[in-house]
This record gives C-alpha cells, sequence and structure tokens, in this order.
C-alpha cells in the first residue's frame, strides 16, 4: 500500500460521496481519493455486491469507507444517503455525482422508444438532479464551501448518430451543471462537469456488447493525443481529483473534457 501513497494528500480530512462509485469510474475515483487523505468515502449504487466489496477494501486500512445502498431514481433513497453520511461523519464536502447509465438500443431520433427514453432520464438527469439538490442543501446549511462533480460525457459536445435520449440526458447535466453553480456560489460551493471520451467501463462494454480491449482498439484512432496511450478510468478519475480539491477553488460552471481531443472518425 505504501508505494499507492501520493506525497501530496490533495483531500485531507474531506467527506466525499460517490454515486455510482462500484464499479468503472465511480470505483477507480474511489480507490483516489482514498490514497489521497479523505477521511471518509461513502460508495452509492445499486450493485451491492461489488459497492461492499470495494468499502470494505478500503476501509481496511486506509480511510472510512461505507457503502449504502441508493437508487438515484428515489428522492427519498437521494435524501437518505445524505442525511445518513452528515450523521455518521458531520458533514459532506464532496459529491461526485456519476450514477448513470447508457441506452440499452442504439436509438435514432426517428424511432425512439419514448418509455425507454424517460427510464433513462430518470436515472441520468432525475438522479443528478436529485443528488445535487440534496448535496448543496446539506452544505449550505453546514456552512461547507463544498465541491460537486457531475459525469456528463464528450457526446453531449459532438452529438451522436445513435444513442440520442443519452446524448440529450448528458446535455441536460451540463445545463443542471450551469445553473446549480450560479445559485450556489453564493454560498462557496462550486459546481462542474466532468465530460469523458469513450472509457472502457462496464458500462460502455455493455452499450457496445464488447470486452475491454475491443472498445479500447475501436476508438483508439479517434483522439488527437495519439502517441498518449488509451483513455483509461484513471485519467477520469484524476480530473475529478482535480475538482474536487483545493487547487480548483477558484473553477465553477466548468466542463472539464477528458478525451483526448476525441473527434468523429
Amino acid at each position: 500500500m505504501a508505494d499507492r501513497e501520493p506525497c501530496n494528500k490533495k483531500l485531507e480530512g474531506k467527506v466525499a460521496i460517490i454515486t455510482g462509485g462500484a464499479s468503472g469510474i465511480g470505483e477507480a475515483t474511489a480507490q483516489l481519493f482514498a490514497d489521497h487523505g479523505a477521511r471518509a468515502i461513502v460508495i452509492a449504487d445499486i450493485q451491492d455486491e461489488k459497492g461492499e466489496k470495494l468499502a470494505a477494501s478500503i476501509g481496511q486500512n486506509r480511510c472510512a469507507c461505507t457503502y449504502v445502498h441508493c437508487d438515484v431514481t428515489k428522492e427519498q433513497d437521494v435524501e437518505s444517503l445524505v442525511q445518513s453520511t452528515i450523521q455518521l461523519y458531520g458533514r459532506l464536502d464532496i459529491l461526485f455525482c456519476n450514477a448513470g447509465v447508457m441506452s440499452k438500443s442504439q436509438q435514432t431520433i426517428l424511432d425512439l422508444d419514448l418509455s425507454s427514453y424517460e427510464k433513462l432520464f430518470a436515472i441520468n438527469v432525475g438522479g443528478v438532479a436529485a443528488s445535487v439538490k440534496h448535496a448543496g442543501r446539506a452544505m449550505v446549511e453546514g456552512n461547507t464551501k463544498g465541491s460537486i462533480i457531475c459525469t456528463a460525457s464528450v457526446a453531449a459536445r459532438i452529438g451522436s448518430d445513435t444513442h440520442t435520449d443519452y446524448v440529450m440526458s448528458k446535455n441536460a447535466v451540463l445545463a443542471l451543471m450551469r445553473c446549480a453553480s450560479t445559485q450556489l456560489g453564493a454560498h462557496g460551493v462550486r459546481v462542474n462537469c466532468v465530460s469523458p471520451g469513450p472509457v472502457a467501463t462496464p458500462l460502455l462494454c455493455e452499450a457496445f456488447r464488447m470486452g475491454v480491449e475491443e472498445v479500447e482498439t475501436r476508438f483508439a484512432g479517434s483522439y488527437c493525443l495519439i502517441n498518449n496511450g488509451v483513455l483509461k478510468v484513471k485519467h477520469v478519475a484524476d480530473a475529478v481529483l482535480f475538482l474536487a480539491c483545493e487547487e480548483s477553488q477558484f473553477i465553477t460552471g466548468h466542463n472539464l473534457a477528458v478525451d483526448g481531443g476525441f473527434r468523429l472518425s
């Protein structure tokens, strides 16, 4: 474990919630937050087995870490998540609002399934709104100059031939971030987005029905940074850490793209 520890712990004493924290980008971010001295991390997800295993691993000798089952489409779950964090750890400094899903089919506007669209929006937009609402309230009431980071997507910038509802939802996340950053700025709470390019998370692999190496190979030629390898969850987690820590204390309302200059080929 000693080899993992950075010389500069950027989150010393901080309490963080990570939604969608049991796998992929959320898992990588939880590990990185622990490495950087977070006092406590709450992993929220509906993947109970993975979440509990990750929390136990981090909590063994690095920092306090708990897992909470949270369906972000249920506002009561989100409110309870925030309240239980405050009760357990006394404060909330960071929310990484990362829970999300992709379209189950590659829909265009001409064949858009509105039922599926509504389910996706309930998670990707409604879940983000509920999370930012209740975390923002807790930070304001606690007089905490906190940081809220939401996962958007490069898809919100470039559009897509398919996955129309997903692209729409990530544009909505950007709009929510801009409103929340304006409204919470007076309280010292920062709100930003991180927009990953195609990264081989379990979510993306499932959506494209491909393995990790297949996904990475498919998008390898789409980056301007052609000599920098392929995009990994670690690169996104590093960006989230930056937006969470004091190094970005005067950055709010910003969408940080982590995409290697991704372009449609």
